[in-house]
């Protein structure tokens, strides 16, 4: 990047974990070096260890959060990334928009990012980022499942989520669920056309004084000029913005065009095979079962995972043990054991889940939470046991929870596996969970042999 060295223009929180690795490959895919922490870093540690960064990151998990919870959360996070004086603070969404008004509220979100940032300025939201296929028209949000594209409301994973489901394809309408803010649209006509007039067009949206600008992006060249009138607003004094790595497509593809960094500047590589991973996927997507199925009918070793068991404490310590010793008979034996919680939408029992956290003492609310605390348990057993050095976490909660567990505190970006599911590097404090390499997914994320490219490193 063509600016002094060590000045940095971005920071983000990712409302999931694999969303944080989404932003952080498209950063370095576009020449910015960037790091994901877990937690939010000091001046210190930023100027000590990693000088040469442009861009940083904190992998959040405020996707599976209630409101109150997101304030107790993003409060002081937010502070931080405000006293970092990057140009531009993100809050990183899914592509998909997964919210609710009772869990992972992006409304809730938009309105502690005005109260930490101030209101002079409305909050950009784009969420379109072609490459992952997804689409925002018109302010109505598609996705593509294979060589299919839907509307989010009739997505066959959205649609039906177990927490969040998307009854809505208009984002206005689905937001204004979740805040009072207004909301004024950019689209793609609005988009379209000489940059002065462009410009025009938003500063007369502005005029009326929205809380929000939701931006549609449709291709690369409208998400390019989003990308502009996003950095120049930030400049301007509207540092904060919530999308999707859709925002970090954007902002690079302007800055590439405008010359501040190099076009082709990806700094990502590539790594070898490995001749054995350990995998857990706590994903309902079809994507992720179809990644499930092929993985299997290409030698990984399938331990089904009955969440239900999780629901009582003193039950999931001693399940949990069972599933360990089976994943280490596994790894013994040479092969890659691959813990699944759920064949797809229809394949986690959901009635039985809910009756057993009921029993518990817990809501169907808690159950992305329950499941990642303890797959992220039981991956943090395996590596103490074997050392094993490369692992996979399918589903986005699940991959949050699962690094939280290993007491990594940043992320690199090594290589790329599938657009949103990059191989990241830990860093660590503990010399037992330093350098290894995560490949972490939503369930959206890649195709049906993304485990076998973990594997394999291509």
């Amino acid at each position: 990047m063509t600016t002094s060295p060590g000045r940095r223009w971005i920071s983000f929180y990712g409302d999931d974990f694999t969303g944080s690795t989404d932003s952080m490959e498209a950063l370095m895919l576009g020449g910015v070096k960037t790091v994901l922490f877990l937690q939010p870093p000091t001046r210190e540690l930023l100027d000590e260890r990693f000088p040469d960064i442009q861009g940083f990151g904190v992998a959040g998990v405020s996707r599976s959060m209630t409101p109150a919870e997101m304030e107790r959360e993003l409060t002081p996070v937010f502070a931080s990334l405000r006293d970092a004086g990057t140009p531009v603070v993100h809050y990183k969404m899914c592509s998909t928009f997964d919210s609710s008004p009772e869990i992972g509220s992006i409304g809730k979100a938009a309105e502690l990012g005005r109260t930490a940032f101030g209101a002079e300025r409305p909050i950009p939201i784009l969420v379109g980022a072609p490459a992952l296929k997804r689409y925002t028209v018109f302010g109505n949000h598609y996705a593509t499942v294979g060589d299919e594209t839907y509307r989010l409301d009739r997505h066959p994973t959205m649609s039906r989520h177990p927490v969040t489901p998307m009854n809505e394809a208009d984002l206005r309408l689905h937001l204004a669920k979740q805040t009072d803010m207004a909301i004024a649209l950019m689209d793609i006509l609005a988009l379209d056309g000489d940059e002065a007039i462009v410009r025009e067009r938003l500063r007369l949206r502005l005029a009326e004084r929205p809380g929000i600008v939701l931006y549609d992006v449709l291709d690369e060249a409208r998400l390019e000029r989003a990308g502009g009138l996003i950095w120049e607003g930030a400049l301007a004094g509207g540092r904060f913005v919530i999308g999707s790595s859709g925002v970090e497509y954007a902002l690079t593809a302007h800055w590439r065009r405008r010359g501040l960094i190099d076009r082709d500047a990806s700094l990502l590589r590539t790594v070898g095979p490995a001749k054995q991973i350990f995998a857990v996927s706590g994903s309902c997507s079809p994507v992720t079962e179809s990644q499930i199925r092929y993985a299997l009918r290409r030698g990984f070793v399938g331990i089904p995972v009955d969440a239900a068991r999780f629901a009582a404490p003193e039950e999931a310590e001693a399940y949990r043990r069972q599933l360990l010793e089976r994943s280490l008979s596994v790894l013994a034996q040479g092969g890659s054991p691959l813990l699944y919680t759920a064949m797809g939408p229809e394949g986690l029992a959901t009635e039985e889940l809910k009756r057993r956290m009921a029993a518990a003492g817990r809501t169907s609310l808690d159950t992305g939470r329950m499941i990642g605390e303890q797959l992220g348990k039981l991956t943090r057993e395996v590596v103490e046991r074997t050392g094993l050095q490369r692992f996979l976490a399918a589903g986005g909660d699940t991959s949050g929870y699962v690094t939280r567990e290993l007491g990594i505190y940043a992320l690199g970006c090594l290589a790329p596996i599938a657009p949103g599911g990059p191989m990241c590097l830990s860093y660590s404090d503990d010399s037992r969970f330093d350098g290894k390499e995560l490949a972490l997914k939503g369930g959206q994320v890649g195709k049906e042999d993304y485990f076998v490219r973990v594997l394999e490193g291509r």
